[in-house]
């Protein structure tokens, strides 16, 4: 599994032009599922984002939580985050998950990070989304599991 996390002011998707789910002051974690994932992974990175102290404390340094900073996640589910681009000049998607595999992953990943106690809003698996965000900072890490 991968994420990407921004540090957010806010974000939201929207799918047909109607907004399905926003956040204000928290993560949007985009996910790519490859071939192989599984939960062990995705307990880790639910924890890891949970915990990651990537929010400022009162003098500015990142030594937050977003539970710490009373933050949401956003979670989007990504498949072009397991896009290879050595070869060629199209992306392969073959190590991408198939969707009827890659979505009960999702969904137990989305599951996990709302047992940290943090309120947890999603994109629409599988649609074609628009994500709008303020990114705070920006801070932009990448994650892998």
């Amino acid at each position: 599994m991968k994420v990407v996390l921004q540090r957010v002011k806010e974000a939201s998707v929207k799918v047909n032009n109607k907004e399905i789910s926003a956040i204000k002051n928290g993560i949007l974690v985009l996910v790519g599922i490859d071939k192989g994932d599984n939960l062990t992974q995705a307990e880790f990175l639910a924890s890891k984002i949970a915990n990651l102290r990537i929010f400022p404390d009162i003098e500015g340094k990142m030594n937050l939580s977003v539970k710490d900073a009373n933050g949401s996640i956003l979670v989007v589910s990504q498949f072009t985050l397991s896009g290879d681009c050595r070869k060629g000049k199209r992306p392969s998607f073959d190590s991408a998950e198939h969707p009827l595999k890659a979505e009960p992953l999702y969904e137990q990943f989305v599951e996990l990070i709302k047992k940290e106690g943090i309120t947890v809003e999603t994109g629409s698996f599988g649609a074609m989304m628009e994500i709008h965000l303020i990114n705070d900072g920006p801070v932009t890490f990448i994650v892998e599991k």
